[in-house]
């Protein structure tokens, strides 16, 4: 087994092991210490291959367990949907001494992250991520959110899980397009500070390297949570591709999905880096090449016009300015504050060959 700490605020383990499902109820006992009443909050597909699973595994730890499962997909990430969940968990009684369990992918996560940051004030939740977006990225930091038509993640707290599972045999029931979304993830951290990642992403020979590049992508995303948990610094090297790539999922009415969104932005970063003198001409090709290699898009339809329209809603936004992330090489990004009037122009340049 794999174990990565997590020294935030309140610090967890984040273990990953193949076969580790079946052990979900003991390593929630061992994280809170006792047993108590457990909500599992899942979607209907995840529901339907490990929602049993995971209760039998509760209940043989001790745990009481109830299930809520909502339609999957980014569409039910709503203040709507996100109301029922807490509903649900006032009928079914949990108290402060309970706990959620996350069972699923991001959407889940960070539905059922924001439930526990704001039922009763707060209530412990464990992830147990079953995507390899999730695992390598949002199941771990803190960040919970819900979209608003406006945006993505508009409405959401910084609240960290009390631990998570990550069983990469969940991974081999995802279609290519899904399991995609986290290799572009994957791509992002080797972009950022690890090049042989990147080259190991790029070749395409990963598959049977799955528990080290997990645990790899987990680690380097815990230290710069542990190096800036409320995201106002080096955290924000995390949205590299995320600024165009969010505005990519909206306009898109979220046809296009999350990683497939970022490969995309990523592009758009490199190139709008490139064409503001920020590094060489051989990023953008190499990029594209491991993009490519591995199934993700690297352009999409939208104009500079309407990306420039979300993009100016973006949390990341502050007054007049934007943070944006852009590579000066492959494993080496930097923060790059630029002002929103700049932001029409920079796009425009972002989005053409």
């Amino acid at each position: 087994m794999k174990t990565v700490h997590v020294a935030a605020g309140k610090p967890y383990d984040v273990y990953i092991e193949r076969g580790m499902l079946d052990e979900a109820g003991e390593t929630l006992k061992n994280a809170l210490g006792r047993t108590c009443k457990a909500a599992i909050l899942t979607d209907d597909r995840v529901d339907g291959l490990y929602g049993e699973q995971v209760h039998i595994s509760l209940e043989k730890a001790g745990f009481t367990v109830c299930r809520y499962a909502i339609a999957h997909g980014e569409a039910s990430k709503n203040l709507m949907i996100w109301g029922n969940l807490l509903a649900f968990l006032a009928q079914n009684q949990l108290t402060r001494a309970d706990v959620i369990v996350a069972l699923g992918g991001g959407v889940v996560g960070d539905m059922a992250g924001f439930a526990a940051a704001c039922y009763l004030r707060g209530i412990p939740f464990m992830q147990i991520p079953t995507t390899l977006l999730a695992m390598v990225d949002s199941s771990v930091g803190g960040k919970t959110a819900v979209n608003l038509p406006a945006g993505k993640n508009l409405v959401g707290a910084f609240y960290q899980p009390c631990t998570v599972l990550c069983d990469p045999d969940t991974l081999w029931t995802l279609t290519p397009e899904i399991l995609a979304d986290g290799v572009a993830e994957i791509i992002k951290y080797g972009v950022l500070n690890n090049e042989p990642l990147f080259d190991l992403l790029q070749n395409g020979k990963w598959h049977d390297q799955i528990v080290p590049v997990i645990e790899t992508s987990v680690r380097a995303k815990a230290k710069l949570v542990e190096e800036d948990e409320r995201d106002t610094g080096s955290r924000q090297l995390l949205n590299l591709g995320h600024t165009l790539g969010h505005a990519i999922e909206t306009c898109s009415g979220f046809s296009i999905s999350h990683g497939h969104a970022v490969a995309i932005g990523m592009v758009y970063a490199a190139r709008m880096s490139e064409r503001l003198g920020f590094c060489g001409a051989e990023v953008l090709p190499r990029l594209k090449a491991a993009l490519l290699s591995n199934h993700l898009p690297v352009d999409a339809p939208f104009t500079a016009q309407e990306l420039c329209a979300v993009a100016l809603s973006d949390k990341k936004r502050a007054g007049g300015s934007i943070t944006y992330v852009l590579p000066h090489a492959i494993g080496d990004c930097r923060l790059h504050q630029m002002h929103v009037s700049d932001l029409p122009a920079l796009i425009e340049s972002a989005i053409h060959e």
